[in-house]
């Protein structure tokens, strides 16, 4: 009797804990919105709102306890990974973007920044987070920098490898002076796109050594919110420069390469289980 009693009030709270959840996405994709007062596409910018948000709810749930943390964690993930190197690699393969650069990153910061602070007062009044009965173990900071500086590496591969089979099958037909406009950056182009892997990784960071999951679930939380930010979210809705196939195309790419990065990062910067263990029971028996 009390089992089942016990049952059914945990079913009313996880009930309750989904609404509140479906709440959190509608409510927070209207944040991007408003870009749609000028650029249209209403729905579009809604729905990419609403993946946005529904990436971001690990960090909602079991991310930062305080709002400034919530806020500090979102903002700069969504600043680095959303506009800045979002941006730059629009810059290297749409030369007309260059002109329009600076525009569009204050733009995208400003949005990051309603947004990260729409999202943040949803989590406090929604009452979202969950109470923390642990705080996940990391790695130092010294092994942490070079753990960092390897996520930037494998970055590198992701991109090599996906990018170059998606060029040579999908996109060379939109794309047919990138073989020129990579030969001309020579070394700075891996230069660049190994910043990007190390900025995006810097990026999630704050996600990675607060987030109270399980090593595994944060690593594909992480990937998730790198892929749906990074691509997924505002390929989404509809623009000027690439046709829907073009950007379904650009979407199945990132996933290639942004998901695995997030999963690598949350894999090098976090050790196993058993490490954490081991760690800890020579200080328990002292």
């Amino acid at each position: 009797m009390g089992q089942g009693i016990h049952r059914s009030v945990r079913a009313k709270k996880e009930e309750a804990m989904t609404l509140r959840i479906a709440l959190y996405c509608l409510l927070g994709g209207l944040s991007l919105c408003i870009a749609a007062m000028g650029a249209g596409h209403f729905v579009w910018w809604w729905l990419s709102g609403i993946v946005l948000a529904g990436s971001l709810v690990p960090v909602a749930r079991f991310g930062p306890q305080n709002a400034l943390g919530q806020f500090g964690a979102i903002l700069l993930f969504l600043v680095i990974v959303g506009s800045v190197c979002t941006m730059s690699e629009a810059v290297i393969f749409v030369p007309s973007q260059k002109a329009l650069a600076a525009r569009d990153l204050a733009g995208g910061i400003v949005m990051n920044l309603i947004t990260a602070a729409v999202l943040t007062v949803l989590t406090k009044l929604l009452k979202l987070t969950e109470p923390a009965t642990s705080m996940p173990v990391h790695k130092p900071p010294t092994i942490a920098v070079l753990m960092i500086g390897l996520s930037g590496i494998a970055y590198v591969v992701y991109y090599l490898i996906s990018g170059s089979i998606t060029y040579q099958f999908f996109t060379r037909q939109y794309y047919p002076d990138a073989p020129r406009i990579v030969a001309e950056l020579g070394w700075w182009f891996w230069a660049i796109e190994l910043a990007r892997g190390i900025l995006m990784t810097l990026a999630v960071v704050p996600i990675i050594y607060t987030l109270r999951m399980r090593r595994w679930h944060a690593a594909l939380a992480v990937g998730a919110m790198l892929w749906i930010a990074g691509g997924a979210a505002p390929l989404l809705i509809p623009n000027d420069l690439m046709t829907p196939a073009q950007r379904c195309i650009h979407i199945i790419e990132i996933l290639t390469q942004n998901t695995p990065l997030g999963i690598t990062a949350v894999l090098l910067l976090r050790p196993r289980p058993a490490k954490v263990l081991g760690s800890l029971q020579p200080a328990a028996s002292r």
